[in-house]
């Protein structure tokens, strides 16, 4: 990759991980708003520190290792930028493993927030899907169904990595479902700021796995997911600290979050089956959508 496409992924990367967390966001401010100033401001310094380096740099350096054993772990941090051909060879075997996880885990994503989630109707079509929220589990295990199939006719272990991908979904799923509830006790009692930010700590945990999975669209080198990510989460903290309620106006950036979950998670199932992407597309599509929706909500402010 030369400098323009490393720039480009990096943007694209920081931009996907904001606007990805905006319910993570949401979510830290209110809690926040419960705290006291020591607490918010040891938040806002050490968990940003935990956000970047324990989970958005450590997780997708994890899920390489052991997605491609034979790099070790530090190939697996430096494999991208390797000249070494048995290095190159190793990714080029093991990554559609990692691809067709990922999609599968976005495109769950995706249908689940399209049929099931509460909206703000960004386009013609959601409310009528929305409206048969019952027909989510049918769709996704379809999709799962035909993933596999074709996986199947290339490779055992990649139907291996969609259900592994499928799996993935449900569980962090439920983990979000559960911090919701949780989220309401904290609220509601008079709990501990320690409790708090505890609470805080593994939510954002939570909340990141997307961008963490959605980031292998962008690139496989962890130093570069671990710049845009990180760069991404600094921004986000900066929300934070500012005004939640001016970002909560543009009513229509979750849907050009979850429509940029869909193109990036069909991109790393056709990437996963061989369909070469070029690797400004995913940056360049995750732009035009957000850019897209951006506008939408401005005119809808007016």
């Amino acid at each position: 990759m030369d400098i323009t496409a490393i720039l480009l992924t990096v943007a694209g990367l920081a931009l996907f991980e904001a606007i990805t967390s905006i319910d993570n966001a949401i979510i830290n401010a209110e809690v926040l708003s419960t705290m006291q100033e020591k607490a918010r401001k040891w938040f806002l310094l050490w968990g940003l520190l935990f956000a970047v380096v324990a989970v958005r740099g450590l997780l997708p350096w994890a899920i390489i290792w052991a997605t491609i054993p034979s790099l070790g772990p530090i190939g697996a941090l430096t494999a991208t930028f390797s000249n070494d051909p048995s290095v190159i060879k190793a990714i080029e075997a093991s990554s559609p493993i990692l691809l067709i996880g990922g999609g599968t885990f976005l495109l769950f994503l995706f249908f689940h927030w399209l049929f099931v989630e509460p909206k703000r109707y960004g386009l013609w079509g959601e409310r009528f899907f929305h409206s048969q929220s019952v027909w989510f589990y049918a769709v996704v295990s379809v999709v799962l169904a035909v993933i596999i199939w074709f996986a199947l006719q290339v490779d055992s272990m990649m139907a291996f990595g969609a259900v592994v991908g499928s799996t993935a979904f449900f569980i962090t799923h439920g983990f979000k479902q559960s911090a919701e509830q949780e989220e309401k006790r904290l609220m509601e009692s008079g709990r501990s700021d320690i409790s708090k930010i505890l609470y805080l700590e593994a939510i954002d945990a939570t909340f990141s796995i997307d961008g963490v999975l959605g980031a292998f669209a962008f690139t496989l080198s962890v130093p570069l997911i671990l710049l845009g990510n990180g760069f991404g989460a600094f921004v986000l903290r900066q929300v934070t600290i500012g005004n939640i309620a001016r970002i909560k106006k543009y009513i229509y950036l979750k849907n050009g979050a979850m429509y940029s979950i869909l193109f990036l998670g069909s991109i790393m199932v056709l990437d996963s089956f061989g369909y070469h992407i070029p690797h400004w597309l995913s940056p360049a599509m995750t732009f035009a959508t957000v850019g897209f929706f951006f506008y939408k909500s401005k005119a809808e402010i007016k």
